[in-house]
Order: structure tokens, then sequence, then C-alpha cells
């Protein structure tokens, strides 16, 4: 079992900055890839970023050169930098972390913190 709390979410204004933090606790050891999340009212779930075990990094074209995702082994924690920050940024931001059992993996997914950012 994993459980992952995200923190960091809240109002900023177009231009701005935010930074999300997701701490991990539980069987981190078996976390495989682990990432951000978004869900905009009325819109799918979507990919933010990722990163894996092996520090390969994943971004929506959407957020590539504004957003910085990072990975602290030692801290089990891992961080969502948003900067320059537009109205199309607000949403839920949900960490999301793969967990592998086995031979099979599985999704945890954290409680969600909303980021509005105004414009």
């Amino acid at each position: 079992q994993v459980q992952l709390v995200e923190s960091g979410g809240g109002l900023v204004q177009s231009g701005g900055s935010l930074r999300l933090s997701c701490a991990a606790s539980g069987s981190t050891f078996s976390i495989n890839a682990i990432g951000w999340y978004r869900q905009a009212p009325g819109k799918q779930r979507e990919l933010v970023a990722a990163i894996s075990s092996g520090g390969s990094i994943n971004y929506a074209d959407s957020v590539k050169g504004r957003f910085t995702i990072s990975r602290d082994n030692a801290k089990n924690t891992v961080y969502l930098q948003m900067n320059s920050l537009k109205p199309e940024d607000t949403a839920v931001y949900y960490c999301n972390a793969g967990v592998v059992v086995g031979q099979n993996e599985y999704d945890y997914w954290g409680q969600g913190t909303q980021v509005t950012v105004s414009s």
C-alpha cells in the first residue's frame, strides 16, 4: 500500500508561480513512475508530468517550458514547480504513483489539490 498526500495548491494570478508537493508513504520502495495529473471541470483527467524511477521525465505539451517535475527519493516526495501560470491551468491536480506488486503495476492517487489561476 502507498499513500499520497498533496499540498501546495491555491489561488494565483496569471503569470504567477506555485509549487505542488506530493509526499508518499507506505511501500514506497515499490513505486515505479510518479507524477501529476489534472482535471478541469467538464474535462477528462490528463497527464501533466511524470518521472520514472530511472529519472526519465515526460511532460504534456501544454506545460513544457513552464512546469518542472522533480523527485527527492530520500524524502519520498515529488514536486511540481509551476511557473508562468495561465487561467487554463486551473484544475484539481492529482498525484499519481505506479506501484509494482509482483508482475503487476497498480495506480495509486492522492486526494487532489485545487489550483486556480485568475486572469
